[in-house]
């Protein structure tokens, strides 16, 4: 009875493990999504980590608005207050989450939801000269699959699939070298 009652412990094991690896198999790996002739995903590798430059709230959605390191030191230098660009190489995340409502915590404040995309820019005058040196990048975000796919003409805001897809909308933050966002006060 003991060395059955191993055998079945340990087929049950070998299937769990089977199991777990066919999910994780599955399971989308971010960084290889691209919008086509456009930005990838992997460019931003690491983005999570990154420092906060401010929050957003437009009713729909909040979103937290993330910079890498060169971001940061531009707008610590004063950029684009300063009248000078942001250098090649910054680099901006957008997360957007759907608003709900935190029914437990006092007053009841808006937080971030189910994930709704990712959005990313970056500095590079030379590859986007055509885009005011910047590269635009939208990823939706499907909560039933848990994937990412590139944002097309239908999202709102509508999306192209090139690197390009953010030039129109960021042409009336020109004097601030195309960015919108604030840098928060610490």
């Amino acid at each position: 009875m003991n060395n059955k009652n191993k055998l079945i412990g340990a087929s049950a094991v070998a299937m769990l493990a089977a199991l777990a690896t066919g999910a994780a198999i599955s399971a989308q790996d971010k960084y290889t999504v691209m919008v086509p002739s456009g930005l990838a995903f992997s460019e931003f590798k690491g983005y999570e980590s990154w420092q906060t430059i401010n929050v957003s709230h437009n009713g729909a959605v909040v979103a937290v608005i993330l910079g890498n390191p060169a971001m940061i030191e531009a707008y610590k230098a004063g950029i684009p207050g300063n009248g000078k660009p942001f250098p090649d190489g910054a680099k901006m995340a957008k997360i957007h989450w759907e608003a709900k409502k935190n029914e437990t915590a006092p007053g009841q404040p808006t937080v971030g939801g189910a994930l709704h995309d990712v959005d990313f820019m970056v500095k590079d005058n030379k590859r986007f000269a055509d885009g005011n040196g910047w590269g635009y990048a939208a990823f939706k975000y499907d909560v039933a699959s848990a994937a990412f796919t590139p944002a097309t003409a239908t999202d709102q805001p509508p999306q192209g699939n090139d690197a390009k897809c953010g030039v129109a909308c960021h042409t009336i933050a020109k004097p601030r070298d195309f960015v919108f966002t604030e840098y928060g006060s610490r």
